[in-house]
C-alpha cells in the first residue's frame, strides 16, 4: 500500500481495511493483521496503526479478543455495503439526475443509458 500525502495515514489504513472487508479478503469473524504487523509492513508508527484500527472498532466493524487479536465483526460487510450505497447515491445518482434534468432526459431515458453502460461493460 502506498500512502497519499493529502489524507492522514490512519484514515487510509482504515479505508484499506474496509476495502478488505467489502472484497471478502477479511471475512466476518476472521482475524485481521495485528497492530505490529501493520506497523512493520507499512513502516508506520504502531500508534498510527492503532488509531486506524480503532476507527473500525468505534464503528463496530472490528472487535478485540483479549490476548488473541482483532476480528471482523459479524454483519460488518453488510454495514459497509449500506454506507457505500448511500454514498453512491449522494456522490453519483443525485448529480446524474440533476444533469439529466438539465439535459431534458426522462427517467426512462436515463434508465436506458444505465442499462447500456452495464451491457457495454459485459457484466
Amino acid at each position: 500500500m502506498t500512502f497519499q500525502e493529502e489524507l492522514p495515514i490512519f484514515l487510509q489504513l482504515a479505508e484499506q481495511l474496509k476495502e478488505g472487508i467489502l472484497s471478502g479478503a477479511y471475512p466476518e469473524e476472521s482475524q485481521i493483521p495485528s497492530i505490529t504487523e501493520y506497523s512493520v509492513a507499512y513502516k508506520i508508527n504502531p500508534a498510527t496503526a492503532l488509531k486506524g484500527i480503532n476507527l473500525l472498532v468505534d464503528e463496530g466493524l472490528v472487535y478485540k479478543k483479549r490476548g488473541v487479536g482483532m476480528f471482523v465483526s459479524s454483519g460488518a460487510r453488510e454495514v459497509l455495503q449500506g454506507q457505500r450505497r448511500e454514498r453512491f447515491y449522494e456522490d453519483y445518482v443525485e448529480r446524474a439526475v440533476r444533469e439529466a434534468k438539465n439535459l431534458g432526459l426522462t427517467a426512462a431515458e436515463v434508465t436506458a443509458l444505465i442499462e447500456r453502460g452495464f451491457e457495454e461493460d459485459g457484466h
